[in-house]
């Protein structure tokens, strides 16, 4: 098979309800898509006439010294392809990036566990849309709105908890996999191919992050906004890691569900999770991340020390999630939507942040910390702001709020001359608060045209 130049793009995310309940498959996460995106571009690497070469070069231009070089082997016992990270080249940094590294060895491993497709040298290339990150940059191409260069190292960069690292091994995957197997092998658009992409995705990201996590966020990448329950961790706590024995099989069992016990039972309920028509939702960055994986090690443990008493407050939350989804899709669903339509709604919203804000204070975890609870404060008393949340596993990454779209220059206007008075007992402290206009995206992965790339790849 020839070879062809593929961009492939996935989204962001923000789960709006179901925090540190998402990872229990008991409960649901109500997860929208965004419309910033994670980009990756391959196209086959130029190399000299005569000249074979086994590397693959991945860049991410928008950032200083962001290039891994990494050769890779095929190893014996169906271990799959081992990737080794060449070191020594003038433009290719030193640091390991374990997203790229690992989604590559399993994109490569199922490849060619699946097809006879030579591998080749490759060129990836990786671009982010501007509201992942919370510094300003600068940008020198022709389209300022879209991309722009960051103008720092990558491990300098603030991200603002959209859910980058999803995004880019989602997007990497499919772009890797698109780029060396044929429509008839794996279709894009197809429900099997997205499956299997999807399959793919969650166990290339599990394994970089060291553990089996909820994968609403690689769900939200694959398929878009949806009402997400879990899949069962025991799917893949069988994998192994790349070069063992048989890798490549197990891999590829699991991909492809050939058997009871490699049978994903995630549930993704796309038509749960709509918003009204007159409702936007949108977020503000406090340029201030915080470790969600710490967070969440410490509310995890005071659920195991207090089963009974997190049991009610879970099932409390559930209902309460459950209800907010119920009635955007109510209000999603009616003709009218005039601001009193939203009094349930903004209440439901509210009581949500008092439980999350109990749980915050029994665990001793600051999922909505004083310095947040003030500014959701402060932006729900504004006219047309319905309310909002610290999304996902809460603390210091960007907010979101639901607003009417008429009171969108209020709440920028607001937002301009911000200043915090919370006292944070000299926690992190947030400083000027920007509006993203980043916005909700039911969509999920998509083919992009190559063309839109042109000033990012050498």
């Amino acid at each position: 098979m020839s070879r062809h130049t593929v961009a492939v793009s996935a989204p962001g995310k923000v789960l709006l309800a179901g925090g540190y309940l998402v990872l229990d498959r008991a409960h649901t996460g109500l997860v929208f898509g965004l419309d910033a995106r994670i980009h990756v571009h391959v196209q086959k690497l130029s190399t000299s006439p005569g000249l074979v070469l086994s590397e693959v070069i991945v860049r991410s231009p928008q950032f200083r010294d962001a290039e891994w070089r990494y050769g890779y082997r095929e190893t014996e016992h169906h271990g799959g392809l081992q990737i080794t990270q060449l070191k020594g080249h003038s433009t290719s940094t030193q640091s390991r990036n374990k997203f790229v590294e690992t989604a590559l060895a399993y994109a490569l491993s199922y490849v060619s566990a699946i097809s006879d497709t030579e591998i080749g040298s490759t060129s990836v290339t990786i671009v982010a849309d501007t509201d992942y990150y919370s510094h300003p940059g600068s940008t020198p191409c022709t389209d300022p709105t879209r991309f722009i260069d960051f103008n720092v190292p990558l491990t300098e960069a603030h991200k603002t908890g959209l859910g980058s690292s999803a995004a880019l091994v989602t997007a990497f995957v499919a772009a890797v996999l698109t780029h060396y197997l044929d429509e008839k092998k794996l279709g894009l658009h197809s429900d099997s191919g997205r499956r299997r992409l999807h399959n793919l995705a969650q166990a290339a990201h599990c394994a970089a992050q060291g553990k089996v996590g909820s994968g609403f966020d690689v769900a939200a990448a694959v398929y878009g906004s949806c009402v997400y329950r879990r899949f069962s961790p025991s799917i893949l706590e069988e994998v192994g890691e790349v070069g063992s024995p048989q890798f490549s099989k197990r891999l590829t069992a699991v991909v492809e569900e050939s058997d009871a016990s490699t049978t994903w039972d995630m549930q993704i309920d796309k038509a749960a999770a709509r918003l009204p028509r007159g409702l936007r939702l949108v977020m503000c960055d406090v340029d201030c991340g915080s470790e969600s994986v710490g967070m969440a090690k410490k509310v995890l443990a005071w659920r195991k020390e207090n089963p009974d008493e997190a049991a009610l407050l879970w099932a409390t939350l559930q209902k309460g999630n459950e209800e907010l989804a119920g009635e955007l899709l109510r209000l999603a669903q009616g003709i009218t939507t005039d601001s009193r339509d939203y009094k349930n709604l903004s209440d439901t919203v509210l009581t949500i942040r008092s439980l999350i804000r109990e749980m915050s204070a029994k665990a001793e975890v600051p999922i909505e910390p004083k310095v947040q609870t003030e500014l959701l404060d402060a932006c729900c008393r504004i006219s047309g702001v319905v309310g909002g949340v610290v999304p996902g596993a809460g603390g210091f990454d960007a907010i979101v709020l639901l607003v009417e779209k008429n009171a969108l220059p209020s709440l920028q206007q607001f937002l301009d001359t911000y200043k915090t008075t919370a006292d944070n007992n000299s926690g992190p402290v947030i400083g000027k608060v920007r509006l993203l206009s980043v916005k909700q995206d039911f969509e999920g992965l998509k083919a992009e045209d190559i063309k839109t790339y042109v000033d990012w790849i050498q």
